[in-house]
């Protein structure tokens, strides 16, 4: 029997920041009405300053149309309103800070104002959607949305299962990915996924090379992209995640899973508490200009 898709044309995405403005762009642009929400409205004025500057960018290189463009606007807004973000919101996908307790918290809220038949997702890319699941009013239309930094160029959608998780949900999320020109991995909720938790014991060892002096962070980085064929090495791609960002999952891997490979090398600790965390700080295993 086939299963009832659960129609999604409006989307609330919660939390203006490096993913958040991304994703809202990427929903926008799909032809999703899409209402960016965040508490700070500095954030939101920066949020919409980096998708005028990423759709002119999108533009010059011929991805998309001057039309384009106005659609995608004419579908978007921003609020630091939550009722006004989600009130009419088919999904509502978080993207706020890594820390458990915070992702809880924005669901209750939304809860009090979202439409029941509303689908919670979040960006989380280590922490369990099934607890986050348990934490709400409707398990059952609970999952995650692992997008990948930048949404707007990297298109894997990494489609993350709860213990509770409808096929009806499951359904209406690969249609979304499907307009949003995703291609989607579908994955069981375990610490990680598959994405993080291959990619942090990447990133770890490169770390523990770097401080054993087996090479500079450019050669290893350069070894990587270059004998693997990927695009940005794994110091490079910790400095766009947010060094940060980085221990707090390798944190949460080691306490769940366990493993010396999971374990965070105390360079990474020193660097996170000197406040040197990559790209918005100015400087991490790299530093940067501007």
């Amino acid at each position: 029997m086939p299963v009832q898709q659960h129609t999604v044309t409006t989307i609330a995405v919660l939390g203006a920041g490096t993913m958040g403005h991304g994703i809202a762009q990427v929903a926008a642009t799909s032809g999703f009405r899409t209402a960016l929400f965040d508490v700070d409205a500095g954030q939101l004025e920066r949020a919409r300053e980096r998708i005028a500057k990423n759709l002119q960018v999108a533009i010059e290189k011929g991805k998309l149309t001057p039309a384009d463009e106005e659609r995608a606007l004419q579908h978007f807004d921003t609020t630091t309103d939550l009722k006004e973000a989600v009130a009419a919101a088919d999904l509502i996908i978080e993207a706020v800070p890594e820390r458990v307790e915070l992702k809880e918290e924005a669901f209750r809220q939304c809860a009090l104002h979202a439409p029941a038949s509303a689908i919670f997702a979040s960006n989380t890319s280590s922490l369990s959607i099934t607890a986050l699941a348990a934490a709400t009013d409707r398990p059952g239309r609970v999952i995650g949305m692992h997008f990948f930094n930048p949404p707007y160029i990297i298109a894997l959608l990494e489609i993350v299962k709860a213990e509770q998780t409808t096929p009806e949900t499951l359904a209406a999320i690969r249609g979304v990915g499907e307009q949003m020109g995703r291609t989607m991995v579908e994955v069981a909720d375990s610490p990680g996924f598959a994405t993080s938790r291959l990619g942090v014991v990447l990133a770890l060892e490169a770390m523990r090379m770097l401080e054993q002096g087996v090479a500079s962070a450019a050669d290893i980085d350069t070894a990587i992209e270059l004998g693997y064929r990927h695009p940005m090495g794994p110091l490079k791609l910790t400095d766009l995640i947010g060094l940060d960002v980085r221990l707090n999952i390798a944190d949460y891997l080691y306490e769940e899973l366990g493993g010396d490979q999971y374990k965070a090398p105390q360079l990474l600790r020193r660097l996170v508490r000197a406040g040197k965390l990559g790209r918005k700080s100015g400087e991490g295993f790299y530093r940067y200009d501007g």
